[in-house]
């Protein structure tokens, strides 16, 4: 008898993952191995569910351009290092990936050939398509653009059917929930409502661009063990941003 194929709702993918989650505040790890473990076993999960997966990861575990710029850090040349430190995230990653059997392709915004393919959209189309898990690292390759930015620009290129933000916290909230205990968590919103209430969940550049392209936005909580696998499912999960 042949086992019933999951039911999956979004079968391309871009994950964005914040670096801050790598790493680890008590210990003082930029990439602390439990974390990377735990994150690259919630891709695999997804992935031998037949989910094609592109990721971008954050480099704020490393450096964080904007909050070197407050420090006497030129802000272009802070920009550049948070982009060579996702690619560091992305090797990390790879390497947690294809540990536990994942084949998997670092592919960046700033050609540094020694260590991880140049991006070329046709090329990451091509490894999705083998089942191969892609990482887009180096942001866009450009200052002044987060790497929210670039996770909206990387889903419009592979044609992604759904961007996922993965954050430390299960949805959008009214307020910062930590914070403000009186703060209200959103189930669903429209492009338009986060651009205008300028929620900080992520950039406007960001949310302008998944709304031009129609790329629904879910935030939830990725330490919820099996969060991410029920949002490909299309189950209701922290919050949707979308146009409906």
């Amino acid at each position: 008898m042949k086992k019933a194929k999951a039911k999956i709702k979004y079968r391309r993918i871009l994950l964005k993952l914040s670096g801050e989650v790598l790493g680890n505040k008590s210990t003082g790890e930029c990439i602390d191995p439990e974390n990377l473990a735990f994150m690259a076993e919630r891709v695999k999960k997804i992935h031998s569910l037949g989910v094609e997966v592109g990721i971008v990861l954050g480099g704020g575990n490393i450096f964080r351009g904007l909050a070197g710029a407050g420090k006497g850090v030129n802000r272009v040349t802070g920009d550049s290092m948070g982009m060579l430190a996702t690619i560091i995230n992305g090797l990390a990653m790879m390497n947690a990936l294809e540990s536990i059997g994942v084949e998997t392709r670092v592919m960046t915004a700033i050609e540094i050939a020694s260590f991880a393919e140049p991006f070329i959209q046709r090329k990451a189309l091509r490894h999705l398509e083998k089942g191969r898990v892609v990482i887009f690292a180096g942001g866009t390759g450009n200052p002044y653009f987060s790497t929210d930015s670039a996770a909206a620009l990387r889903a419009s290129e592979i044609g992604a059917e759904a961007l996922l933000k993965a954050t430390k916290v299960d949805g959008i909230y009214t307020a910062d929930p930590k914070k403000d205990p009186t703060a209200k968590k959103y189930g669903s919103l429209r492009y338009e409502t986060a651009l205008e209430k300028r929620l900080k969940v992520m950039d406007s550049a960001a949310f302008a661009l998944c709304m031009e392209n129609e790329i629904p936005i879910v935030v939830f909580d990725f330490f919820d063990g099996d969060a991410l696998e029920r949002v490909v499912r299309g189950e209701e999960v922290g919050t949707i941003v979308s146009d409906k």
